[in-house]
């Protein structure tokens, strides 16, 4: 992200502009579930993502934490506009938040203009950046939950910690990393991890979602892997929450 957008966006300006990407129940296509994802748009109205900016090492940690809530403020904003308990939104959370005051200050005032029941957002986090004391991470979880929301562990299987992660936080949800489902279908190994996740969340009650599925081929072999729910681009992309004006062909060419 070129320097001048990133100054930008630490002072407040800029436009953020949540996408949502679907989760579908994959044995009978049903609509579960919606992943807000942040982007923002460039002046020619493009937009890009944001995960790869928090996520730089170079970032200072103040400039994290100010870009975060940016993203949630934006998140809460649209799901107070557009929200609905028909389904359920996974709302992505950097853990280095949850050790920030103001983020515990603004979630009750971003809780308390939802239309509907908080039970309905799944907040979304990993092991990969940010807080590492799993005690402390746990309790950051159920303090979520005291409010009403749900936990969700994301990325598992891309680290060596994801699996005590979700040991000990003991989420609502666990999402399957792309790692376990590229290829998956030539490699019988991850589909019979998969199936064991599966049947754990199963004796859990958890949910289990697989992201990252790009392939027909992909898509099979995750239900034949007993996956309930699935996410990826073969399933749907991630689109605007926001609807865009139609330019007209007349108006687009100038006539």
């Amino acid at each position: 992200m070129p320097k001048g957008i990133l100054e930008s966006m630490l002072k407040g300006e800029g436009v953020i502009e949540p996408h949502v990407q679907p989760m579908y129940r994959l044995n009978d296509n049903r609509l579960m579930a919606h992943e807000y994802l942040a982007r923002h748009l460039d002046e020619a109205g493009v937009a890009h993502p944001v995960g790869p900016l928090l996520q730089d090492p170079s970032l200072r940690l103040e400039d994290r934490l100010v870009l975060d809530l940016r993203f949630l403020e934006s998140t809460f904003q649209t799901l107070a506009r557009t929200g609905d308990d028909s389904h359920l939104h996974f709302v992505n959370l950097e853990p280095v938040s949850l050790e920030a005051p103001g983020f515990w200050d603004c979630l009750p005032r971003w809780m308390e203009a939802l239309p509907f029941d908080p039970g309905c957002v799944v907040m979304e986090f990993t092991e990969s950046q940010g807080v590492h004391d799993l005690q402390v991470l746990q309790g950051y979880a159920n303090r979520l939950r005291d409010l009403g929301l749900r936990v969700a562990v994301d990325d598992l299987g891309a680290g060596v910690a994801s699996l005590t992660h979700m040991a000990r936080l003991a989420p609502d949800f666990i999402k399957a990393d792309r790692s376990l489902v590229e290829q998956v279908h030539r490699r019988p190994y991850q589909a019979a991890l998969l199936n064991a996740l599966s049947h754990f969340a199963q004796r859990m009650r958890i949910g289990f979602i697989a992201e990252g599925i790009e392939t027909l081929e992909e898509l099979q072999a995750v239900m034949d892997a007993d996956v309930p729910w699935g996410q990826g681009y073969i399933l749907g992309q991630p689109w605007p929450t926001r609807p865009r004006p139609i330019i007209a062909p007349s108006a687009a060419s100038g006539s």
